[in-house]
């Protein structure tokens, strides 16, 4: 079933008659009931007007890949000559590992709805048709596996140079990679790398940005949120968002490969949303307690305990943004 017509003729705002849709479309109002409630599905929120049609209100404005092509810097389009936008897949990640399967060496790739998104350690990432970004690059490095230490972490702070670029101001992140804002979380980075420990290898990074999260869809969230129309009170124009963060990405990925973390330490270190506080950290069966005390150059976070400073390379940093019974879960 082919919805994007249907969706394009909607996306204006205005109420339009499920009569005028059929003839447009060729198809009986039985049909366009039909894809009415296959758009519902994906997480578009269309009204029903008794006696006058449908409506999306405040209409939307979908993703252009003519327009995010021709915003990009020359170092992006360069570097990422080829990028694909999908109406709806299971995961943009996903999408990605299949491209690298496939023998592509770097793909970057857009969707306006994931049925399966995934956030860290599995879990779901809500992703609503038309209003946030989900996007995955493929990117290869030729300094191997054990190279990418804190590259979660500059792929974190990409996001928030790229939301300051909208026009919204205090962000934070926490460690390793969530991107806050008011201590709700805004976005997310999840990382997939597969190649040699000290040779050539490619790495999935995948980002999601809440954008204008619509609020039927931001209570299967289990755990507090927010989104830029909240940080800047404003509407975002999410291909200028999406060239933003495409831009940022590149740049900071040939930075990264030549001289690691170390040139980003001092930035995460002003953006740190639980520098002096007291934390525990969890992985697996394990926990550590102790007061955060940033990060190391290669990233891991310094953690000053009881027993003395110790360097943590992974976990989960706690107060969770999750219910604590949820952060007790398996992982």
């Amino acid at each position: 079933m082919n919805l994007q017509p249907l969706l394009s003729l909607l996306a204006d705002g205005e109420v339009h008659s499920g009569q005028a849709l059929g003839e447009a479309l060729g198809l009986s109002r039985a049909g366009i009931w039909k894809q009415i409630a296959a758009l519902r599905a994906l997480g578009v929120d269309i009204r029903a007007l008794s006696g006058r049609g449908y409506q999306i209100e405040d209409g939307i404005r979908l993703l252009d890949k003519a327009l995010i092509a021709d915003s990009l810097d020359s170092v992006a389009r360069r570097l990422v000559p080829v990028f694909d936008l999908q109406f709806s897949l299971d995961s943009t990640n996903t999408e990605a590992a299949r491209k690298a399967a496939d023998g592509e060496q770097s793909w970057l790739v857009l969707a306006e709805h994931q049925a399966q998104g995934r956030g860290r350690r599995g879990r779901q990432w809500v992703s609503p048709f038309g209003r946030n970004i989900y996007m995955s690059l493929l990117w290869p490095f030729q300094t191997g596996v054990a190279a990418l230490e804190g590259l979660s972490l500059v792929c974190a702070l990409v996001v928030v140079k790229a939301l300051q670029r909208m026009g919204g101001e205090g962000f934070k992140v926490k460690w390793p990679n969530d991107i806050l804002f008011q201590q709700r979380k805004l976005a997310g980075i999840l990382l997939e790398i597969s190649g040699d420990v000290s040779g050539p290898c490619r790495v999935v990074i995948g980002i999601g940005v809440n954008a204008r999260m619509p609020a039927g869809a931001g209570a299967a969230i289990d755990q507090p949120y927010s989104d830029l129309a909240a940080a800047t009170d404003q509407v975002i124009d999410r291909n200028r968002l999406a060239a933003a963060l495409i831009n940022e990405l590149v740049a900071a990925l040939i930075e990264f490969e030549r001289h690691g973390f170390a040139p980003f330490r001092e930035q995460w270190m002003q953006l740190d949303a639980y520098a002096g506080q007291s934390v525990e950290i969890r992985a697996g069966n394990n926990s550590r307690v102790g007061v955060a005390a940033g990060v190391d150059m290669s990233g891991c976070l310094l953690l000053d305990t009881e027993g003395g400073r110790e360097i943590i390379s992974g976990g989960e940093m706690l107060p969770s943004l999750r219910p604590l019974s949820d952060a007790h879960g398996v992982d």
